[in-house]
C-alpha cells in the first residue's frame, strides 16, 4: 500500500515527498501525482518515487492515479472557483481506490473565515465530513514565502503594500506545513482531527520592520483600501480576478481570519515553526548567491 501525494510538482507537494523520504519512507511506497507529465518525470528522476498522471477534471484518471493508496494527501488546487468540484472528484476517487485515510490541506479558520479563499475549503471540509472515508484536515496558515518571494520588489520600493490594517497573520514556511503533513501521513491517532496550523503571529508593519532590520535599509508598510490594493496588484500584472482574491485575503487578515493562537503546528512537527526573521534572513542570503 502506498502514500499518494497530489500536486507533487508544486512547492508543497514536492516538499512533502522530500520529507517523507528523509523520514525513511521507501521511495517505492510513495506515489507522486500531478497533471504535468514532464515535471512528474523530473520528480521521479530526482527521487525514485512512482509517478502517475492525475487530472482533477477527469474522475477516471483519478481512480487510476490513486490505485493502491493507503493514505492520500490532497493538496488543495490553485484554481479559485473550480477547487471544490476537483476536490470532490478526488475524494470520491480516493474512496473508490480503497484509501484508508485522506489528508486535506485547507485554510486557517475555514469554518468561520469570510474571505473568498475560505469558501471552497469550507465546502470541501463539509464533503469530507459527510462521507465515509476517514480524514484529517490540515488548516494551513499563510506561507512566509508569500512575503519573502516579494524581496526584489521590497528592496526596489522600500515598502510592503497591503490591505491588512493591524491584523495579525500566523505564518510559517512551506517546509513547516510539509513537515506537519508528513507527520500525519506517517503517524497514528490523527483520524478525524482538524488542525489549525500557524506560526509566529505578526502584523505587516512588524514584518516591514523585520525586513528593514535584515536589509539594513528603511522598509515601510503602506496600508491601502482593499479596492486600491487590488487595482495596484492588477496594475503590476496580476490577473484582475486573482488580484481581487489576494486583496480580499488581506481584508480577511485584517479581520483576524489568518490568525491562530493554537500550537497545533509546533506540536505536530516537534519544534518551533520558522519565524519571519529566519525566513527573511534565508531569502536575503539566497538572493545574494550568484546564479549558476
Amino acid at each position: 500500500m502506498s502514500l499518494v501525494i497530489t500536486g507533487a510538482t508544486g512547492h508543497l507537494g514536492r516538499l512533502v515527498i522530500d520529507q517523507l523520504l528523509a523520514a525513511g519512507v521507501p521511495a517505492g511506497r510513495i506515489v507522486a501525482t500531478g497533471r504535468d507529465v514532464t515535471k512528474l518525470g523530473l520528480v521521479a528522476e530526482q527521487t525514485g518515487v512512482t509517478i502517475r498522471t492525475a487530472d482533477f477534471t477527469g474522475p477516471a484518471s483519478l481512480v487510476e492515479a490513486f490505485r493502491g493508496a493507503e493514505r492520500l494527501l490532497l493538496v488543495s488546487t490553485t484554481t479559485v472557483g473550480q477547487r471544490y468540484d476537483g476536490h470532490r472528484r478526488a475524494i470520491d476517487a480516493a474512496a473508490a481506490a480503497g484509501a484508508s485515510l485522506i489528508v486535506y490541506t485547507s485554510i486557517l479558520n475555514a469554518d468561520s473565515a469570510r474571505m473568498r479563499l475560505a469558501t471552497e475549503h469550507r465546502d470541501t471540509e463539509q464533503y469530507l465530513r459527510t462521507g465515509h472515508l476517514p480524514y484529517v484536515i490540515l488548516r494551513n496558515g499563510w506561507y512566509l514565502e508569500n512575503y519573502t518571494d516579494q524581496l526584489p520588489v521590497i528592496r526596489q520600493h522600500s515598502a510592503i503594500l497591503g490591505a491588512a490594517g493591524n491584523g495579525r497573520v500566523s505564518a510559517a514556511s512551506r517546509a513547516d506545513y510539509a513537515a506537519a503533513a508528513t507527520a500525519v501521513l506517517t503517524g497514528e491517532g490523527h483520524s478525524g482531527a482538524t488542525y489549525e496550523l500557524g506560526g509566529e503571529a505578526f502584523t505587516l508593519t512588524e514584518l516591514a520592520a523585520t525586513f528593514a532590520e535584515v536589509l539594513g535599509t528603511p522598509v515601510a508598510y503602506r496600508d491601502l483600501p482593499t479596492d486600491a490594493y487590488a487595482a495596484t496588484l492588477a496594475g503590476a500584472g496580476l490577473p484582475a480576478d486573482f488580484a481581487d482574491v489576494l486583496a480580499d485575503a488581506d481584508a480577511g487578515l485584517a479581520r483576524g481570519e489568518l490568525f491562530t493562537d493554537r500550537h497545533d503546528l509546533r506540536d505536530l512537527i516537534g519544534r518551533s515553526p520558522t519565524t519571519r526573521l529566519q525566513a527573511i534572513r534565508v531569502a536575503t542570503a539566497a538572493s545574494a548567491v550568484p546564479a549558476t
